[in-house]
């Protein structure tokens, strides 16, 4: 498991103080995580600036950023540009107090970027010059990430969970043939696999959940939650479990990004996923596409 900070730079889903972005920071530590994940414009850097200091003087931490998200323009602009990602890169290693970024992914690029290849040959140069070890893409869609793939992408980021597992699946056989390491973002659903949600509940309008579903969207997702509980059993003590343990369970996925806002957030996660190697149990995974299905939704 790895540690998403999207939602703990206040982004996502409001504010978040300072002094809990670093107990977070320090309690994953703490906890054995090794992989921590987040890009330049996550805080406007300053996410960035709280994990360089988190982890100054530690070699044994995967640090994972993005860049190509420009936010000194309201909206925000994208970028991909030859200078523009060299002075982004430089600004992260600056941010983060490292020489050399572990892994630095485009963020969100469209197909275009990707097939033009200006991009990816500037991250090609970056890495020969020893500023980032290996580069990817953070994809918005499966279409991006198989983009990302053939032209070489040595790691992709994409949305995957239980309700949202087609694209991932698309592409499994051109991941295990090109060996690139997979990122599942967003392995909760955004809370929604919690499985804890009213049907009217509502969300405050700095959380991005506020805009993404119409409130009758949101009651059919939340209808079909139903349909994954029979996966809550023996030592799968709660839907949050199954939902991490569905991640886990796929060979193709190198870390299940987890997005907590605060400390008591990650240590409920890590106690209710508990430990491997058996995730979940195949007879389950086996009846999950017909439950699924039954749920109306695509696999």
């Amino acid at each position: 498991m790895g540690l998403g900070t999207w939602g703990l730079s206040g982004d996502g889903y409001g504010p978040v103080d300072v002094s809990e972005q670093e107990r977070v920071l320090r309690r994953a530590l703490e906890m054995g995580f090794t992989l921590i994940d987040t890009a330049d414009a996550y805080g406007g850097g300053r996410m960035e600036h709280s994990i360089g200091r988190a982890i100054a003087g530690r070699d044994d931490v995967v640090v994972v950023t993005k860049g190509g998200t420009d936010r000194a323009t309201t909206p925000a602009r994208k970028h991909f540009d030859r200078e523009y990602l060299r002075a982004a890169v430089d600004r992260s290693r600056l941010r983060l107090q490292r020489d050399r970024i572990d892994v630095y992914l485009l963020h969100n690029p469209t197909e275009n970027v990707l097939l033009a290849g200006a991009a990816t040959e500037t991250l090609l140069e970056l890495k020969q010059e020893g500023k980032i070890a290996h580069w990817g893409v953070s994809a918005g869609d499966g279409a991006v990430g198989r983009a990302a793939l053939r032209a070489g992408a040595e790691v992709i980021e994409l949305a995957y969970n239980i309700v949202h597992s087609a694209q991932l699946h698309r592409l499994a056989g051109e991941v295990i043939v090109s060996g690139a390491g997979v990122l599942a973002r967003s392995t909760l659903a955004h809370g929604l696999l919690t499985g804890t949600w009213a049907k009217n509940r509502e969300f405050s309008a700095a959380d991005h959940r506020a805009t993404r579903w119409t409130p009758s969207e949101l009651e059919r997702r939340i209808d079909q939650i139903q349909y994954f509980r029979f996966l809550v059993k023996n030592d799968v003590k709660t839907l949050t479990a199954a939902g991490v343990r569905f991640v886990l369970s796929n060979s193709i996925v190198s870390s299940a990004v987890l997005g907590p806002r605060s400390a008591a957030q990650l240590e409920d996660i890590v106690r209710h996923v508990g430990m491997g190697p058996i995730y979940l149990r195949e007879a389950d995974l086996a009846v999950l596409p017909r439950m699924l299905d039954m749920a109306g939704i695509a696999t």
